[in-house]
């Protein structure tokens, strides 16, 4: 985790994941990390700044087609090491969450390279173009909390990428350039796989809810209002979103914001 070099990085991981059926728990979960290492590694570039400060182009553009696409590869390098700090962080549960997260980060270095791939026949290449840390940061405040961790981070920052996803993918395909049809089919690939990701999310999320005897759905919005997490903007991808395990109450909820900010919280239906 702690490599700094995004191809050593996405590299490695995916050699882990192919070794999958020789997977150490009790090694990957008590890490011998080196002294003065600090975790997550990142590379020197891209520059990081605050979210409001990255500067958004239109897609009609080749260039603002390639910012989009290091944006999304950005988002794709941080799922990494959130997958990998899942495993390594979060001690005594079962064998199959690490597996689970063990698969995540394994097709997350997949989707960053397959960006980067896109990004570099555009001739730009990762790092070219500022980033945010809106993914990383949740993960950090999240740290201490597994419960809070999967709920705020693949149940609520990844999955805006469901909703996000196919708006576009469908500007993309408008714009009809050979890059812009290429970069459509490659984000046809990562919506399908990070529908399981969510899922994944969600069904250790309810697991935990079960385990510590905490009533799910109200703890979530708790949860959302105490971290502060980003709602999701409409329209939701309701389809993937009930296929990666949100209910239908939850959706409800999640599309009337003005009810989170009262007192009246969803129960299990």
């Amino acid at each position: 985790m702690g490599i700094a070099d995004p191809d050593l990085k996405s590299s490695a991981t995916l050699d882990m994941y192919a070794q999958a059926a020789q997977f150490s728990i009790d090694a990957c979960v008590v890490l011998d990390v080196p002294a003065g290492v600090v975790l997550p590694g990142h590379p020197a570039k891209p520059e990081l700044l605050h979210h409001t400060a990255v500067g958004r182009r239109s897609p009609a553009t080749a260039e603002g087609r390639a910012t989009l696409m290091h944006a999304i590869a950005h988002i794709e390098f941080n799922a990494i090491n959130l997958a990998l700090d899942a495993i390594w962080r979060f001690t005594d549960m079962p064998e199959a969450f690490y597996l689970d997260w063990l698969r995540v980060a394994g097709e997350e270095a997949k989707h960053f390279r397959l960006l980067r791939d896109h990004l570099r026949t555009m001739g730009y290449d990762y790092g070219d173009f500022p980033a945010h840390q809106g993914l990383w940061t949740m993960c950090e405040k999240t740290a201490h909390d597994i419960v809070a961790r999967m709920a705020l981070v693949p149940r609520t920052m990844e999955a805006r990428g469901l909703d996000a996803t196919p708006l576009i993918q469908k500007k993309l395909r408008q714009i009809g350039a050979p890059d812009a049809v290429c970069a459509a089919s490659i984000l046809d690939i990562i919506l399908e796989e990070e529908v399981g990701h969510v899922a994944i999310g969600n069904r250790w999320y309810f697991w935990l809810c079960e385990r510590d005897g905490l009533d799910a759905q109200p703890h979530f919005f708790e949860l959302m209002r105490r971290y502060e997490a980003p709602r999701p903007k409409p329209p939701l991808n309701t389809s993937a979103r009930l296929q990666a395990g949100f209910t239908e109450a939850e959706l409800e909820w999640l599309l009337q914001p003005e009810r989170l900010d009262s007192n009246q919280l969803p129960t299990r239906p």
